[in-house]
């Protein structure tokens, strides 16, 4: 059977790999696999981020699904907003970390997750056999425009915070968002900590003049003089959809994912001793070094 979905969502690039027509059935069979349900929808700052979401959301209230808009937004801030909301699903437009031509659309359960494989085989059978199910003229969903809701995110990241211990350091952090949403999030959680805070690159474009959306050692360049000629503590890079970060230390080296991720780890036993820990087969063996030891 033919794939739709891959590792992470759909990803196209419009008027070439996929037209509009053809994401437009794409929101017709997300919508009729939720049955005419609630869906918080959010996008990044890509070029074609409002066809897209426009196409998506006609596909969705065509089978009775309402659409809560809440425009330019990360994909944690979604996923986190979808669960502590109470939306039955949500959508993303954005393509992650890929170059400025591609997007893409994620879907997410109820609780913020990815949906599973063998959800995405039955939207898949849904898109490929065209067997979408129109509401009724008066059943048909409706369109709202949803604001102030960012905050209850960044609350949430927040209660996982020391605020104590880090709003007594005053720490100086440059933060480059990559002239992407998460210029929304980690500037302002930061601030609230009491951080001093920098940004490079901040400035909202969806061509990415910047740098690549892809946060790597070599495209972060950039953050790394940036933080050695500020004296910050800590630099902070993003993707385009503010699900990735990597981190540059006040000496101006990039540390890479997985040495990040065995510090979490590291923090996380600490703080909870003998509790269990979940990764994805993908995680590095660095992390399961340090749970071993």
């Amino acid at each position: 059977m033919r794939r739709l979905f891959g590792t992470n969502g759909v990803r196209f690039i419009l008027g070439k790999t996929m037209s509009i027509s053809d994401i437009l059935r794409l929101g017709l069979a997300i919508g009729t696999f939720f049955k005419g349900k609630k869906c918080l929808m959010g996008r990044d700052v890509r070029l074609t981020g409002e066809a897209v979401a426009s196409a998506i959301s006609s596909g969705l209230m065509s089978t009775g699904c309402t659409v809560y808009d809440v425009g330019l937004i990360t994909t944690p801030a979604l996923q986190y907003l979808v669960r502590r909301l109470g939306f039955d699903f949500g959508v993303m437009i954005t393509a992650s970390h890929n170059p400025p031509e591609f997007n893409g659309v994620k879907v997410m359960d109820s609780d913020g997750v990815e949906i599973p494989r063998e959800k995405e085989v039955v939207i898949e059978d849904i898109y490929f056999r065209n067997k979408f199910e129109y509401a009724n003229w008066d059943k048909v969903g409706d369109y709202k425009v949803l604001q102030g809701v960012l905050d209850y995110y960044i609350e949430g990241v927040l209660e996982h915070a020391k605020i104590d211990e880090i709003t007594e350091r005053r720490f100086t952090v440059v933060v480059d968002p990559a002239n992407s949403v998460p210029v929304f999030t980690t500037p302002e959680v930061l601030k609230r900590l009491n951080c001093r805070v920098m940004t490079i690159n901040a400035n909202l474009d969806g061509d990415f003049p910047g740098r690549e959306p892809e946060p790597r050692p070599d495209t972060l360049r950039e953050l790394a003089e940036a933080v050695k000629t500020a004296g910050a503590d800590l630099g902070v890079g993003h993707d385009g959809d503010g699900d990735r970060a990597i981190f540059v230390d006040e000496e101006g080296t990039v540390h890479w994912g997985d040495r990040t991720g065995a510090l979490i780890v590291k923090f996380f036993m600490e703080e909870h001793p003998g509790e269990k820990i979940v990764t994805p087969v993908s995680t590095s063996k660095v992390v399961e070094d340090v749970v071993k030891k």
